[in-house]
């Protein structure tokens, strides 16, 4: 029997299921990796925006995350929404030592502008999650607020560029070893919600898959262009994408 790759996913949850564990969990599934799960923070919010947050304790998260490493063969991890300096601290604990490979996704704000992490745990993750990845995927507002204007030339990084004008979105990819830059045609479209989610669980998945980075990012972002286009049409605001369509899609475009 062949095994399934396996991925891990530490992150908020999505009522709406456009963001989150999952949308994570659907991106995991659409590239043939198996998803597991560490919930972080419930939220109740649709397209339109968060109604309620409310952090889970930094014990129970730990302990979700042990349950899973200790009785899987996980190959990659990836956060998203972490919500308070307490979990970012119970995160790190948790993975350190372990030598997976590791996205993270510091998701500062909701697609609407809800803050999804407090001040403090912006700290924490510079100081205890952040030399732990293999890659942290900032979009604009969110560099500017961890790094100010000078982007760390020690971390590697993908820089989102959708908050950027333009007719051209423009994401790069920058570590001590590569640079690569990755350009796609904006699309008009406000069905967005969960697109930093998404992109991050492709990398991770094709991480867990065995592919080196520059790849996995590649792939990842040609994904995230389908599942754009292959949006449901749902939810009167920020409406999800088309986690499994957009697969299908950007395997035909590849071939």
């Amino acid at each position: 029997m062949t095994r399934v790759p396996v991925a891990l996913t530490i992150a908020g949850s999505d009522s709406g299921g456009g963001a989150g564990i999952q949308a994570d969990l659907k991106a995991f599934e659409a590239h043939g990796v198996f998803g597991t799960s560490a919930l972080t923070v419930i939220t109740a919010q649709n397209t339109r925006g968060v109604r309620a947050v409310q952090a889970l304790p930094p014990e129970l998260v730990t302990a979700q995350i042990e349950a899973v490493l200790d009785d899987f063969p996980v190959a990659a991890v990836k956060t998203g929404a972490l919500g308070n300096a307490g979990i970012v601290r119970a995160v790190a604990s948790a993975l350190r030592g372990r030598g997976l490979p590791l996205v993270v996704d510091p998701v500062l704000l909701a697609k609407s502008g809800d803050a999804l992490l407090d001040r403090e745990a912006m700290g924490v993750l510079l100081e205890e999650l952040f030399p732990l990845a293999t890659l942290i995927t900032p979009n604009l507002p969110e560099a500017e607020a961890l790094f100010g204007p000078d982007l760390p030339a020690h971390l590697p990084l993908l820089l989102k560029g959708g908050h950027a004008t333009g007719e051209t979105v423009t994401d790069e990819l920058w570590t001590p070893e590569v640079h690569l830059r990755l350009e796609a045609p904006r699309q008009s479209t406000r069905h967005t919600h969960g697109t930093g989610c998404t992109l991050s669980a492709a990398i991770t998945a094709h991480l867990a898959r065995g592919q080196a980075l520059a790849g996995a990012v590649r792939e990842a972002h040609g994904y995230l262009q389908a599942a754009l286009r292959a949006a449901p049409g749902l939810g009167a605001g920020h409406g999800p994408l088309g986690h499994s369509l957009g697969q299908e899609v950007w395997q035909r475009s590849a071939r």
